[in-house]
């Protein structure tokens, strides 16, 4: 069930109702202390009572040393809650991206998720202990201090109906343009981090073609945007204080003239006048923190926004009567049509794709770039799903199959080799998490990668650099093949995942992977390794326009003999 990021902060209500209870007592002290001193200065400094002055002298001490007790506990109640809510924030985001079914993960940049996952719950996180802090202790205040106000002396304290109105008006409209700004800095913050992902991950390439300077403009030219839109969101809220300070400023000047009129005539008393100007101060405060409290409300609610898009998609879903047996590996493909394209009519990927793969037959997938290969391949672990026609898996159609149990069955390996962080031994152990140590190393062998990670001084227990930066892109394709054969899939699907073999480490892979009881589907460019192969499907512009064997296709297949003249430079002779 979806949730919100509010829901995640009911397992500290019990924890934010002792802080806002803290919280009262500080108010208490703050609202009273006023009375206090007017007391000690009209009963006490006035009339020249030494006796008076040190009882309500020594009862302002316990109550501020009260308050300052009550402030320190809340404050601790606050970050507490506040970092457990932002860390539960976190975790159920990330399960979310990784619950998310694939067609809807590839509509969110790389860097706008990061952004989400770190950025934005931070904003929640500050915003939270705002909430338990001041958040409702500075509206409180100004109401509470405007009633005390009316009180003490209820014709002086006229002037705030005038002036607190208007400044509430003020805050809210300028909240409604914080969310905005707030949400455009967001944006660019996005695109920021885009650039910096791409920068770090390309990193060699850059150097490569010594295209720093572009790179950096390029760089220089978002981090600009985004600083612009920072500061004029910034410039918005810095207007806050000042204009409610002048407001609040003039409001006592006007308080100090009329108290003083009331003096003079006696409807007022010395100490009646200095608490209503205490008040006044203590108000001004609360409306700068409250103006402060509101931006960082504007800021949390685009944050929020943000969040809860992701939080509220569906997850990826197989049914209640999805089916979870082991599979053979039979591949069917009837009349199958796919687009990317949410409204399924038009710019088809693939189109009209019939072909049907025998359990542990080895098949080669070849075409030119663009042709729907890694397309046709997404869809058997169903990371998307057909448009129209059927994809079926031991006959059986595969919306039927539970995702998860489906792809514990097949071994995956992408056309770019992505390595984690950590040993060799952890990079092959990750396609299965209870591998052993024995099943690892003949992963390694079937791979054809087992002698070149004996040559490394710790072998198995090498550390891989950043991307697979200390390895060469032979190796990190195979070490992926060997990830994928760890997990003895049924089904094994290698995308162009051969291409930076020599020939002679290639042909010893095949051999390997003839060997694997499972149906394997290789997409590659490479006539010697799809010779090798029970079949092959030739695609053009997502239509399977041939398919049979080597010699099949050299007989029957015009661009067939065009890709085989190509590579091996000898004309076909029917």
């Amino acid at each position: 069930m979806p949730k919100k990021v509010i829901s995640f902060i009911r397992p500290y209500i019990k924890l934010m109702i002792i802080a806002w209870m803290l919280m009262l007592i500080e108010l208490a002290v703050e609202l009273t202390a006023p009375i206090l001193m007017a007391k000690i200065i009209d009963e006490g400094v006035l009339v020249h009572e030494i006796d008076v002055v040190i009882e309500w002298g020594i009862w302002l001490l316990i109550i501020t040393l009260i308050a300052f007790v009550a402030g320190i506990t809340n404050s601790f109640f606050a970050a507490f809650v506040s970092q457990n809510f932002g860390f539960d924030i976190r975790n159920n985001m990330y399960s979310k991206i990784q619950n998310l079914s694939f067609h809807r993960l590839v509509l969110y940049p790389t860097a706008n998720l990061i952004t989400r996952l770190t950025n934005d719950v931070t904003q929640i996180q500050h915003t939270t202990f705002i909430i338990m802090r001041i958040a409702l202790r500075a509206p409180l205040l100004v109401l509470l201090g405007t009633i005390m106000a009316f009180l003490v002396n209820w014709k002086i304290a006229l002037v705030f109906i005038f002036t607190i109105p208007v400044i509430i008006f003020f805050l809210f409209y300028m909240m409604k343009l914080g969310i905005k700004n707030f949400r455009s800095v967001q944006k660019r913050l996005d695109q920021v981090n885009r650039i910096i992902r791409e920068n770090l991950k390309a990193m060699r390439i850059i150097k490569a073609f010594y295209r720093k300077e572009s790179e950096v403009t390029r760089f220089i030219a978002a981090n600009h945007q985004l600083k612009i839109q920072t500061m004029k969101t910034m410039r918005m809220i810095e207007l806050n204080t000042p204009i409610l300070l002048f407001i609040m400023n003039v409001s006592i000047v006007v308080i100090l003239w009329y108290g003083n009129v009331q003096l003079q005539i006696g409807g007022a008393g010395a100490g009646e006048v200095v608490a209503i100007v205490n008040y006044a101060t203590r108000i001004t405060g609360s409306l700068s923190n409250l103006s402060w409290i509101i931006m960082a409300f504007a800021r949390a609610k685009a944050s929020n926004d943000r969040m809860n898009e992701i939080l509220m998609m569906e997850e990826e879903k197989s049914g209640p009567q999805s089916v979870k047996q082991p599979i053979k590996g039979k591949i069917q493909f009837k009349d199958v049509y796919f687009s990317y394209d949410e409204n399924h009519n038009k710019d088809w990927i693939l189109k009209s794709i019939n072909f049907t793969v025998e359990p542990g037959q080895k098949v080669a997938i070849m075409g030119s770039t663009g042709s729907g290969k890694t397309s046709l391949f997404q869809l058997i672990p169903k990371l998307f799903e057909p448009n129209s026609g059927q994809l079926l898996i031991d006959g059986k159609n595969i919306k039927v199959y539970n995702a998860i149990h489906l792809r514990n069955q097949i071994g995956y390996v992408p056309q770019e080799p992505h390595l984690f962080s950590g040993t060799i031994k952890e990079n092959i152990a990750w396609g299965k998490q209870d591998a052993t140590m024995d099943e690892i190393v003949e992963a390694a062998k079937d791979a054809q990668i087992h002698s070149s990670i004996l040559q490394f001084p710790k072998q198995y227990d090498t550390v891989i650099g950043q991307k697979g930066v200390n390895l060469s892109g032979g190796q990190k394709q195979r070490l992926t093949i060997a990830r994928a054969l760890v997990r003895k899939p049924k089904i094994l699907l290698l995308d162009d995942s051969t291409s930076a073999l020599d020939m002679q480490t290639e042909r010893e892979l095949i051999l390997a992977l003839n060997k694997c009881k499972c149906t394997i589907l290789i997409i590659t460019q490479k006539i010697s390794t799809a010779k090798q192969l029970d079949f092959i499907l030739l695609l053009d512009d997502g239509e399977v326009i041939a398919q049979g064997t080597h010699e099949q296709l050299l007989k029957n297949s015009k661009l067939y003999q065009k890709i085989y003249t190509s590579q091996l430079g000898k004309e076909v002779f029917k």
